[in-house]
């Protein structure tokens, strides 16, 4: 099965992505995790992102779908994918799902929607920290440290986003609600929409994502 999730800063698509992980063996394709890898890499498609993003412009949808493909093909397609942070634009979804079907003869499954209020989600948001080392998220709110300040998979000393702001936060949100409708809707018609509303905890928001799978 392959799996997009739209959700609005704050809403943990990122933990609901890992728990996805960890159960049913998925691969989870994050784009902007995919952009510094590319860059990361030197390779010739690395260093033209790299151009376009140091410039201050934003990468093309043909460069993101070129740069998708050659992730799929790596990682194959058979255990299924999440996407993590694509499509974010109605043109992108159109472009994906014609990737899927013409070169991989697959297609998108399941589109959640996560759904939280904005006061709920600013809280998440300021409280996220995470490990520099391996990646892994956390948040003071929710989560329990075997240290104080340093993340329990690595040890690593944990860091908080330079974005995770009040500020930066109302934009981020208010961009992402404004922004997404097109393409809420296009999946709508689609049939694969379901709206998820996030639970106060990350177990029942995946509780109730398990129920719509297994229907």
């Amino acid at each position: 099965m392959n799996i997009i999730f739209i959700a609005p800063p704050g809403a943990g698509k990122g933990t609901q992505s890992e728990m996805l992980v960890n159960k049913y063996g998925l691969n989870h394709i994050s784009t902007g995790d995919l952009l510094r890898e590319e860059i990361n890499s030197g390779s010739d498609l690395g260093k033209k992102i790299a151009e376009i993003i140091n410039g201050g412009n934003l990468v093309s949808d043909d460069l993101m779908i070129e740069m998708l493909s050659k992730k799929i093909d790596e990682l194959g397609i058979e255990k299924g994918i999440i996407f993590d942070g694509f499509p974010r634009t109605e043109n992108q979804a159109i472009m994906l799902d014609k990737l899927m079907e013409e070169k991989y003869a697959s297609k998108i499954n399941y589109v959640f929607n996560l759904v939280i209020e904005k006061s709920e989600a600013m809280k998440r948001a300021l409280g996220r920290i995470l490990c520099p080392s391996c990646g892994k998220i956390y948040n003071v709110y929710f989560d329990k440290f075997d240290v104080d300040g340093y993340c329990n998979v690595c040890n690593s000393k944990l860091e908080k986003r330079l974005d995770d702001n009040e500020e930066s936060f109302n934009v981020r949100f208010d961009s992402f609600i404004s922004k997404t409708k097109p393409l809420i809707d296009f999946y709508s018609n689609k049939g694969i929409l379901y709206e998820v509303k996030c639970g106060d905890k990350k177990e029942e928001t995946f509780e109730k994502i398990e129920v719509l799978l297994n229907k």
